[in-house]
Formats: C-alpha cells, sequence, structure tokens
C-alpha cells in the first residue's frame, strides 16, 4: 500500500465520520428547535467535496507523497480538531441556526468569525498539493471560493438577523 493511498484512505475515513458527525449534531439542533439556512447551495457543497476526493481517488492514489504539502495539511487537521472541539454540538455540514443561543466566542473563533471555513481553504489547496497535482488545487480551490463566498454570505445574514433579533 502507498503512502498515498494511506493518506486517501485516512481522509476518506475522516470525511465520512464528518458527516455522521454532522448528520447527528444536526438532528439534536432541530429537535432543540434550530433551523436551516440558505439549504440551497448545499447540494453544491457536497457535489465539489465528494468530486474533489474522488479526483484525489482517481489521480493521487500512485502518486508519490510531497511530505512538506502533507505536513501542511495535516497541521490544518489539528486547526479542524480545534473548530471541532469550540463548536461542540453545534458543529454540522449545514447552516443551522438555534435562536436565543449565543454566538460561539471560544477557541478559534475568538479570532476569526468563520474559522472553519479557513481550514476547508486550506485543505481544498493542501491534499492536492501533496499528491503533486497543483492543477487539480487549482481547480478545486476556485471552486471552493466560489461556493464559499455564497455559503458565508449566507451565514453571516442569518447571523446578523439572529443578533438583530436577539437586540429587539
Amino acid at each position: 500500500m502507498t503512502p498515498a493511498i494511506i493518506v486517501l484512505a485516512l481522509v476518506t475515513a475522516e470525511r465520512l465520520a464528518e458527516l455522521w458527525l454532522a448528520r447527528r449534531n444536526t438532528a439534536r439542533l432541530l429537535s432543540k428547535g434550530a433551523f436551516e439556512v440558505a439549504p440551497g447551495h448545499y447540494p453544491a457543497i457536497v457535489l465539489m467535496h465528494a468530486a474533489w476526493l474522488a479526483g484525489l481517488w482517481i489521480l493521487g492514489w500512485r502518486q508519490p507523497v510531497v511530505w512538506p504539502w502533507l505536513v501542511a495539511f495535516l497541521a490544518l487537521q489539528a486547526l479542524r480538531l480545534w473548530v471541532l472541539s469550540a463548536l461542540g454540538e453545534r458543529w454540522t455540514t449545514r447552516i443551522i441556526v438555534l435562536p436565543d443561543a449565543p454566538l460561539v466566542s471560544k477557541g478559534p473563533y475568538r479570532f476569526l468569525a468563520h474559522p472553519n471555513y479557513v481550514v476547508v481553504i486550506g485543505e481544498i489547496a493542501t491534499l492536492p498539493l501533496s499528491l503533486g497535482l497543483p492543477l487539480f488545487a487549482l481547480i478545486f480551490s476556485v471552486t471552493n471560493a466560489i461556493l464559499l463566498t455564497i455559503r458565508v454570505r449566507a451565514e453571516s445574514a442569518a447571523l446578523k438577523e439572529l443578533r438583530n433579533d436577539a437586540s429587539k
């Protein structure tokens, strides 16, 4: 088994575990009166991430690993864990708003409004680069930037509305 296969298998397992966690957290939040905002873009995000991972398997499984890029990707995984631990049961892959709940302001949220997206931006670029696929990294980084622009605008608008409602 090549190092690339090991890396891709671990990333695939991580993504599947995250989907399970997100689904569980979403159900819990909805049961507490939360609601989803701007679900229309979600299928495009899922499709992009699935295509990214499938493309990495198709093009990267026999590639030699570029270790400095892999180290950067692994550092991003530590940041991802920090984000997940800061959000706890409020972390999902969808935009789920829980009325009357304060915004998370611990962990990386002390420094950035959307640290999870910073991690995703880095991951989308560094994993393909760690497999020697710079054009792949560029194509998916541009696609991700477009989708995240839509998502961050929707999420920011929802949070702003929530803050405005709370101040009334």
